[in-house]
C-alpha cells in the first residue's frame, strides 16, 4: 500500500509545526557582578561602578569600552563560548527584543551587586542578585507574550544559567565598616546569612525554570591588588582569603544539597580558587610576569579604584593577571575559563564532549602594548 500526503496539506502541518513552535536556540542566562557585568552599569546613570572610559575594553573587538571591566573578555564569554553558546547581551542594553533573547539570551549581571540588597550600597546604582531575578521574571512575561507559556516553559526549562557573585558582599559589605553588617555578624554567622539568601534565590530560580545552573565561587580575593596596596606589608590578606575559601566550601554544600533535592534540577559548582592562588603565587608557571598590580593604574599613586584614560597600561597586558585593582585581566580570565571548563565537564549542547573552540572572533589583542 502506498501512502500519500497531498501537497498543500504537508505544506499546512509543516507551518502549523514551525509557527505553533519556539524552534528556539539553547541560550544562556547570567546573573553576577562585575566580573560577569557586559555594560547593564552603564546604561545606570548615577552608578559609580561603570566600565564607560578608555581603557576597559582596549582587547575587545573595536577596543572602546562596552561594560565589561577588563581590557578583553570575562570568564562567562570564554565559557560560553566554548560551549558554542551565543553571548548575551546587557538587560539595559537598548537594542534587546524579545526576538535578541530568544536568539542569545540576556546578562543581567550588574557592577557593585551582591547577594545581599545591602552590598555595594556605596556605588549608589547597581542590581542585586534579588533585583537581577525580578529583571528576568519580567523578562519572561515578554516570551510568554511572545510565543505562548508552553513554549515559553520549554525555552526557560532548556536553556543554561549562570550565577556569579559574592566577591562584593564582602569586599564591599561586610569587611567595611561603613556597613551596618560588618558590626552586626561575625565570619560564621554572615556566610550562613549569605546562605540562606542564597538558598531562597536558587530556588526561586528553580522555580522559575532554570534546571541546569552553574554557580561560580570566588577566587583568593584577599590578593587581589586593592587588598595588598591596603594591607600593611603589601602581601595577600589573609582573612579575606580565609572567608573566600570559607564562602566557597559552604556554596559547594548548598549546591550539592540543591541539585539533590530540587526536581530535575542539574546545578554546578564551579571553584577555580586552588589555580587561581598557584598563578598569583607562582605566575611564571603561567606565563604571567606580575600578580601583585594592576595593569592599568596611576603608576605608584595606588589605589586606583578604576581605569581611566589618564592611567597608565603596562606594556603587556597579557602577563598581567590583574587589569585594575579589582578584575582580572583577559589572560587570568582565559585561565581560569579553561580551569572550570576542565573540573565542570562543560558539555556544548545536543554533544556528549569537549572540543577545543576556535579563537572567537572578538578575542583580545594581547600583544598591542596600548601606549
Amino acid at each position: 500500500m502506498k501512502l500519500t500526503l497531498n501537497l498543500p496539506i504537508f505544506v499546512t502541518i509543516l507551518l502549523a509545526v514551525v509557527i505553533g513552535g519556539c524552534n528556539c536556540k539553547i541560550v544562556q542566562f547570567i546573573f553576577g557582578d562585575s566580573l560577569s557585568d557586559v555594560g547593564n552599569n552603564n546604561f545606570l546613570s548615577k552608578s559609580l561602578a561603570r566600565a564607560n572610559l578608555p581603557w576597559y575594553g582596549i582587547d575587545f573587538g573595536s577596543g572602546l569600552p562596552n561594560g565589561r571591566f577588563c581590557n578583553g573578555r570575562t570568564v562567562a564569554d570564554i565559557i560560553g563560548d566554548e560551549m558554542r553558546l551565543p553571548r548575551p547581551p546587557a538587560y539595559l542594553d537598548q537594542s534587546l527584543t524579545e526576538d535578541v533573547i530568544l536568539k542569545n539570551g540576556v546578562n543581567f549581571a550588574s557592577g557593585g551587586g551582591g547577594i545581599l540588597n545591602e552590598t555595594g550600597g556605596l556605588f549608589i546604582q547597581r542590581f542585586s542578585l534579588y533585583k537581577q531575578i525580578e529583571l528576568f521574571q519580567g523578562t519572561q512575561d515578554l516570551i510568554r507574550e511572545k510565543i505562548g507559556s508552553k513554549e515559553a516553559e520549554n525555552f526557560f526549562q532548556q536553556s543554561r544559567y549562570v550565577v556569579a557573585l559574592g566577591s562584593n558582599d564582602f569586599i564591599n559589605n561586610y569587611l567595611m565598616p561603613v556597613y551596618s553588617d560588618s558590626w552586626t555578624y561575625n565570619d560564621k554567622s554572615f556566610i550562613q546569612y549569605l546562605m540562606d539568601t542564597l538558598r531562597a534565590q536558587l530556588t526561586l530560580l528553580h522555580s522559575l525554570g532554570a534546571m541546569e545552573l552553574m554557580v561560580f565561587g570566588l577566587g583568593p580575593m584577599g590578593c587581589i591588588p586593592l587588598q595588598r596596596v591596603l594591607s600593611t606589608d603589601g602581601q595577600c590578606q589573609d582573612k579575606t582569603n580565609q572567608l573566600a575559601l570559607a564562602f566557597n566550601k559552604a556554596t559547594n554544600q548548598l549546591v550539592v544539597e540543591l541539585a539533590n533535592t530540587l526536581p530535575n534540577a542539574s546545578y554546578k559548582f564551579g571553584d577555580a580558587y586552588d589555580v587561581v592562588n598557584d598563578v598569583i603565587t607562582n605566575p611564571g608557571n603561567y606565563g604571567f610576569s606580575n600578580s601583585d598590580s594592576p595593569c592599568c593604574s596611576f603608576g605608584r599613586i595606588r589605589p586606583a579604584l578604576t581605569c581611566i584614560p589618564a592611567s597608565t597600561l603596562c606594556s603587556d597586558r597579557s602577563k598581567y593577571v590583574f587589569w585594575d585593582e579589582y578584575h582580572p585581566s583577559d589572560s587570568a580570565n582565559q585561565l581560569i575559563a579553561k580551569e572550570l571548563i576542565k573540573k565542570l565537564g562543560f558539555l556544548k549542547p545536543n554533544q556528549t564532549d569537549i572540543a577545543s573552540s576556535p579563537t572567537p572572533a572578538l578575542g583580545p589583542s594581547s600583544n598591542d602594548d596600548g601606549q
